[in-house]
């Protein structure tokens, strides 16, 4: 395993490639939650939470059954099983521990079930870790720090656009420009100053 390998899929998953703001993926969450800073903060550990746990499983699930058994083509359905009971027991556990959190989050929370992010991290796993014909532990390990950092880089997003907007919030934004339309040119901004991260060399 090599450390410096480690550093880069952190920051890859965190800045380059951010699965919100660079891969444009999980932008119903990313839009709809993001109006307080709590409840982004909320739903990103929970992201963060099932990103991890999705990325241990499913390792496990895609090398010692649907590999050895040549069924790789069910891993899509293999895979959001795995995630829909993640997220099943993520919601049971704020409902019972954090019931304004839960009532918050509303129904953007069952659907991290559907949030495309999530499953595109199990997939992108696949591709650059499982079928990289690495050791079996290092394969692991890269899959699992993989997962969490794109949950990181999903919270990241989804703070900060959180921040931006209760400022937003403050100003005196043309009637016609509130709500969703300033929403999305902010969000552009952000993928664009992100873009900056692509040039970013390691090792």
């Amino acid at each position: 395993m090599d450390l410096g390998q480690l550093f880069a899929i952190i920051i890859g998953a965190v800045f380059v490639s951010n699965f919100v703001l660079m891969r444009f993926l999980g932008l119903c969450p990313f839009v709809g939650v993001s109006k307080d800073s709590d409840s982004a903060l909320g739903m990103g550990m929970a992201v963060i939470f099932v990103m991890t746990m999705a990325s241990l499983v499913t390792w496990f699930i895609y090398t010692y059954v649907l590999e050895p058994f040549g069924i790789t083509y069910l891993r899509t359905i293999a895979f959001i099983l795995v995630i829909a009971t993640l997220v099943q027991f993520v919601e049971m556990v704020i409902e019972k521990t954090s019931p304004a959190l839960h009532r918050s989050l509303g129904i953007y929370l069952p659907l991290i079930t559907t949030n495309c992010a999530v499953l595109g991290v199990a997939v992108v796993n696949v591709e650059d870790f499982m079928n990289a014909d690495l050791p079996a532990a290092a394969s692991f390990i890269y899959t699992v720090v993989h997962g969490f950092s794109a949950g990181l880089g999903f919270t990241l997003a989804l703070v900060l656009m959180a921040a931006i907007r209760e400022r937003l919030d403050l100003l005196d934004v043309p009637k016609s420009m509130r709500g969703i339309p300033i929403t999305f040119i902010v969000a552009g901004l952000m993928a664009m100053a992100f873009m900056g991260f692509s040039g970013l060399k390691i090792g």
